[in-house]
């Protein structure tokens, strides 16, 4: 159901006029024209029409679908959580190769059932549409698509799909930067209790690995007036946790007229009432300050999670990837972060199989794991990525090499991450209850602090509150409790 506020801009706008310039009226314009086509459809066929939006990625994607599923909710559609719905938009990840295979995977699939029903919409945006090669591909091997759009303009769907609506052949909108950032439009949350919240957009880093700062574009930051005044809704919405969001979190700020860093964003985020959690992610370790530390510290709200990256434990392969820290200082900044809170909870990205690893560069990986003791780590193969300095990097890692090196590397994470995951057993810790289990009859599913899954007897009335609960017994990656 669309909220008060938005009903109140969109009520105004009469469809007979020209569209506006000025956004967001302009969006709300053809979400008023698009329903108008679309409850004609529904009264041809005599039935509503479904949109399935399918999630490719990390959590800034997620967030994404959730604008574009608001959006095609006011619109008129249903949500379907089935490709055999009227309308399937991917929201798409070009961060790995195979992500990519993915999509053109089930676009073969999604081509068999638009041939027995040609009415059906099917749309792509997002990162991997970003690429010039990729829409080439596309336009000539899978001309049945309708539309694609990439990341900057997320907020226009219902603008492209009109043009499609009242056109013929594909819409192709890729932008190669921001031309606006467009945040007050519907949202469908997934979740009535949690949300993610975009604080800055894009990525100056420059990984030589990936991918994401050509995708996404250049680093811009939201003021802290709108992520305030966004979170605040959020609350009074029902929201107890939020996610602050952003591909380096830790270089908040950049562009804005007057200069704020993250952890005073953070320390304003921490004053909204009614809000009982916040997390965040990702944090590039260069940018780590000892401020963001104390802040962590001294906080009653912020999570004792911090996800942070470090790729490899080779200071070799750091230079080589220009992440712009040594082992040694990530190492030392574990140090203060465990020193100001003991009791955190630290997972991290590893890659195995960047061009020219050796052995040698494997061991000092597996001594960083050993030395950090993370509660859990996201190991990833190296993906060759086109356009890239990686791609073209001499001593391209063997399939079969990379692979022995990363089997070895993930039964080691494992290892220690069972250990730490389980170090609380015998504790009462606060749980977000998430969901009913879905293995367990009369169970709850729940969220603890530190991101460890806990599961105890509860119903449904439980949902969306945080409660104490006695960590009974470890399951190696989760908890078996009672609530207290």
């Amino acid at each position: 159901m669309i909220d008060a506020r938005i009903k109140a801009q969109m009520d105004p706008i009469d469809t007979t006029l020209p569209a506006p310039e000025r956004e967001p009226e302009r969006q709300f314009y053809f979400m008023k024209k698009c329903r108008e086509i679309i409850r004609a459809k529904e009264k041809e066929l005599g039935r509503p029409l479904s949109a399935d939006v399918v999630t490719f990625g990390c959590q800034m994607n997620a967030r994404d679908s959730e604008k574009l599923l608001g959006i095609l909710k006011e619109i008129g559609f249903e949500e379907s959580d089935s490709e055999e719905a009227d309308f399937v938009l991917y929201n798409t990840c070009t961060v790995r190769d195979n992500a990519n295979q993915r999509v053109y995977g089930r676009l073969g699939h999604l081509h068999s059932m638009k041939k027995a029903h040609p009415d059906k919409l099917i749309a792509l945006c997002g990162c991997m549409i970003q690429e010039e090669t990729v829409v080439a591909k596309i336009r000539q091997s899978y001309p049945f698509v309708d539309i694609l759009f990439g990341t900057h303009n997320i907020y226009k769907l219902a603008e492209l799909l009109y043009r499609r609506l009242t056109g013929t052949g594909m819409v192709v909108d890729v932008l190669k930067e921001a031309d606006a950032v467009v945040e007050e439009l519907p949202v469908e949350r997934k979740y009535p209790y949690k949300s993610g919240v975009n604080i800055m957009y894009g990525c100056d880093n420059f990984c030589t690995y990936c991918i994401v700062p050509y995708v996404r574009g250049r680093e811009h930051s939201r003021t802290p007036e709108e992520i305030l005044c966004e979170i605040k809704r959020l609350v009074a919405d029902g929201v107890v946790e939020v996610m602050l969001l952003g591909q380096n979190v830790n270089s908040y700020g950049k562009g804005l007229s007057k200069k704020t860093s993250f952890a005073e964003l953070l320390r304003e985020v921490e004053k909204i009432e009614g809000l009982k959690r916040i997390r965040f992610m990702t944090s590039h370790p260069k940018d780590l300050s000892d401020e963001l530390i104390e802040v962590m510290k001294n906080s009653q709200k912020i999570c004792r999670h911090l996800h942070l990256p470090v790729q490899t434990g080779s200071n070799r392969l750091l230079r080589q990837m220009n992440r712009h820290y040594t082992r040694e200082d990530y190492l030392a900044l574990v140090d203060r972060i465990r020193t100001a809170m003991p009791d955190i909870s630290l997972t991290t990205d590893l890659i195995v199989g960047f061009p020219g690893e050796t052995e040698e560069d494997l061991q000092d990986t597996m001594d960083i794991v050993r030395r950090v003791r993370y509660d859990s780590c996201f190991t990833f193969l190296y993906s060759k990525r086109t356009g890239t300095p990686a791609a073209v990097m001499p001593d391209q890692i063997p399939k079969d090499v990379a692979q022995d090196r990363f089997d070895r590397l993930l039964s080691l994470v494992q290892e220690i991450s069972c250990e730490m995951s389980g170090r609380d057993a015998g504790q009462v810790k606060e749980a977000l209850v998430e969901s009913l289990d879905d293995h367990e009859d009369g169970y709850v599913t729940g969220r603890l602090g530190n991101n460890i899954m806990v599961h105890f007897p509860g119903d449904e009335s439980l949902i969306g509150s945080i409660v104490p609960v006695y960590l009974k017994e470890s399951r190696g990656f989760y908890y078996m409790g009672e609530r207290v």
